[in-house]
Order: structure tokens, then sequence, then C-alpha cells
């Protein structure tokens, strides 16, 4: 079998703080639409990998390589048309999907990045990527209950996801004014990313404000 993996840089959702890493296996024919569900290997040093087992073709693989290529460059339309190719071809997976929902996130069409990203979980209910996406795009909408119950999903599946703990923090402080939430998940976060120093600060503002001081 061969390894496509998409790599921390094609996921919006994993910055530094987080690695975060999709990865098909491929067999040399399609078998049609025959997969496991996705499983996550936790990594403690980096984060988790994300392994999505399905029968593909060489072809299916290496066009869903380009497309990646592709939007790493900036060729938005072409990396999104052969993600489109991609999905309608192997719609089981959802990778592609997931591409897709940040491809369109980065261009501002939110609408389809949510599509896509509730197409990618409806084969896999509990992909944290997709969630957490869908969370950032619920609060920019000010969709601000469902971007919860989205980070909330994500951190379900991996409690150890950093990123999707510091955006729960962030809107359960400015948005739902809920403090003890936004309080409990940036200590979450901070006991494990102690080199954020955004986060440290807004932390330490949090704690003023609910008169706890230097904690």
């Amino acid at each position: 079998m061969n390894t496509i993996n998409c790599g921390p840089l094609r996921y919006l959702a994993c910055r530094a703080v987080l690695l975060a890493s999709a990865a098909i296996l491929s067999a040399c024919a399609s078998t049609g639409p025959k997969h496991t569900p996705a499983r996550i290997e936790i990594e403690e040093a980096v984060g988790f990998t994300i392994i999505e087992e399905a029968r593909i073709s060489n072809n299916v693989r290496t066009d869903y390589e380009q497309a990646l290529a592709y939007l790493e460059q900036g060729q938005h339309d072409r990396g999104v048309a052969s993600l489109e190719a991609i999905a309608e071809a192997a719609p089981y997976l959802s990778a592609p999907r997931i591409d897709l929902g940040i491809a369109h996130h980065r261009a501002g069409n939110l609408e389809a990045a949510e599509s896509h990203l509730l197409l990618a979980l409806e084969s896999h209910p509990d992909h944290p990527i997709a969630h957490n996406e869908l969370g950032i795009i619920y609060r920019k909408v000010g969709r601000f209950a469902e971007a919860r119950q989205s980070y909330e999903a994500a951190l379900a599946t991996y409690p150890g996801y950093h990123y999707a703990r510091r955006n729960l923090a962030i809107l359960c402080d400015l948005y739902l004014a809920d403090l003890d939430c936004a309080l409990n998940n940036y200590e979450a976060y901070m006991a494990t990313v102690q080199s954020d120093d955004e986060a440290s600060m807004w932390l330490a503002d949090l704690r003023l404000r609910m008169g706890r001081g230097e904690e």
C-alpha cells in the first residue's frame, strides 16, 4: 500500500501549536466505496495523525497530491476543481471534502466551506478537524451555539486537540460570556501550550475580570 500524507500545512486548523495530518491508504486498483472509519493515532509530542483507509486507484492518489500542490501554490481554482473531481469519484473519503472546506474557507466562501465539511462528517462523524473548522465558520457567521457544539465535538474525539481547545476558550470568553468555560479551556490549553504568549495574556486578563488575580 502507498500512503498519501495530507500534511500539516494543508489544514488551516493545524498551526504551529498542533501538528495534525491525515492519510489515505491506497491500493493499485479501485474496488469501490469500501472504507473503514477514520482513526486517530495519538502522538503526544506533536498531536495526532488521522488515518483513513480506503482502496483507491493510483490515478486518484496522484490527482489528490496534485490538487493539494495547486492549493499550496496559490492556484485556488485549479486545486478546487481537482478536489471536486476526486470527491465525486470517491465520495466515501473525508480528506478531499475537508480540504475543499478549508480551501473555500480561505477564499471567503463560507457557505461552500460548510457544505463540504458537513459532507465529510457524513462519512466520518467524529472527524475532529472537520468539527473544528466548522466551529470557526459558525463563529464567523454568528452561530455561536453551533460553534460551541462543533468545538466540543472535536474535543470529545481528541481532548488534546489544542487549537480546538483554544478556539472554544475564545468563543466562551468573547462571544458567549461564559467565563467559567473560558477559564477552564484557557487553563487546559496553557497546560500543554505554554509558549503561546497571546493566550497567556488573555488568561491573565480573564482571571483579573473574574477577581482571581495572579493564580
